[in-house]
């Protein structure tokens, strides 16, 4: 089988060549990051995290596992491209319907293979997570390309949410998940709480996670109001995930800070940024963030630390935050704000994935706090 040229074009004039892989032909443009887990290529991909971005895999053997149903964080791929060292042309797992190469083609996504992704990550480390283009055939023009990803929009300003939020309020089925359950002794026994859950591009597992804490779970779109979260008359309100400039999705920022003190809250990384951005702190965009499932955070209160899986482009300020907002966790990586308490009205959030899903369950008591709070 002929094998399609692939080049991976970044704006610093950086040009990669490699094999295309995925979607033959297609293009893909984004943001160009790297993930460091070892495992769960599939859950990334499916992240609505992850909208608008390039995801460069660290590990260098990707695919080898294939795909399945279940595995999946939302309904479709949400990266907008994939970048490895090498796709595996073989699948074994028994779960496997088909292969990462088939579900990145059905899903019209490129990709590229055959490249030192160590490089790219040393690039990406010291200059930025960078805009870049994917691209696909035998006379590519680089210098072109290049041109191209420099002229595509920055990421700073960008309110992605209405790309992966729901377009109606939904009730999370959350029965079936009982095969998902990894620590059913930890499982609530008392009465159930009714969460609505803010959806900003949020994962399945952390819906399954709150369920199986006991809480039935009302989803509703990024732009509810207040009054619209209120007028269920929940025990608390749950702020997702979700992809994007935190400081540009102003409407959800006003209608949490409506939200202070009427209901408990829990956010858990766009939802922490919000969260922080409504009492009054400051937002930045990182060099090049925190992605993987490998990730070392002391929780402040306890002295303890978890490996936690996170992907975050942006990161709360801590020197920001209001008299009221405690930081609680710190990413001991680089000492950035991961997670905050207040102090006066019942919220707090982290800048992590307890859910997991790829990643450790070191964090998953976070859940029983929120049930707790409530």
């Amino acid at each position: 089988m002929a094998l399609t040229k692939a080049i991976l074009a970044l704006e610093n004039g950086l040009t990669i060549e490699g094999e295309a892989i995925g979607a033959i032909g297609a293009e893909s443009t984004g943001e160009l990051v790297f993930n460091t887990a070892m495992t769960g290529y599939q859950e990334v991909l499916t992240d609505p995290s992850y909208t608008g971005q390039i995801v460069t895999f660290t590990y260098p053997h990707i695919g080898n596992y294939g795909v399945n149903e279940e595995d999946v964080e939302s309904g479709r791929i949400q990266a907008a491209g994939l970048v490895v060292h090498e796709l595996s042309p073989m699948v074994s797992n028994y779960r496997a319907n088909r292969s990462l190469q088939s579900y990145l083609e059905e899903s019209g996504v490129a990709g590229i293979q055959g490249v030192d992704t160590r490089m790219i990550v040393r690039v990406l480390r010291s200059e930025g997570a960078m805009r870049s283009i994917i691209a696909h055939g035998d006379n590519l023009d680089a210098r072109e390309l290049v041109e191209r990803a420099k002229a595509l929009p920055s990421m700073n300003g960008r309110d992605l949410t209405p790309l992966v939020t729901t377009s109606a309020p939904y009730t999370w089925q959350g029965a079936h998940d009982a095969e998902w359950d990894y620590s059913p002794e930890n499982s609530s026994s008392g009465s159930r709480k009714h969460v609505v859950a803010v959806d900003f591009g949020v994962k399945k597992n952390i819906l399954r996670r709150l369920y199986h804490h006991g809480c039935d779970v009302t989803v509703v779109p990024a732009t509810a109001s207040a009054s619209e979260i209120l007028a269920y008359n929940p025990d608390g309100v749950f702020l997702s995930n979700g992809p994007g400039d935190p400081a540009a999705v102003t409407t959800a920022i006003q209608t949490v800070r409506e939200l202070l003190g009427k209901k408990p809250i829990f956010g858990i990384c766009l939802g922490h940024q919000i969260l922080s951005l409504a009492v009054g702190a400051s937002t930045y965009k990182m060099k090049f963030g925190h992605r993987g499932a490998n990730h070392p955070v002391q929780n402040l209160r306890t002295g303890k630390i978890e490996i936690t899986s996170q992907n975050h482009g942006f990161a709360v300020d801590p020197a920001t935050l209001p008299s009221n907002a405690v930081m609680t966790h710190v990413n001991l990586n680089d000492q950035t704000c991961a997670g905050i308490a207040l102090s006066d009205v019942p919220a707090f959030a982290v800048q992590y994935h307890p859910e997991a899903s790829p990643g450790p369950h070191d964090s998953d008591y976070l859940f029983a706090d929120f049930l707790a709070l409530m």
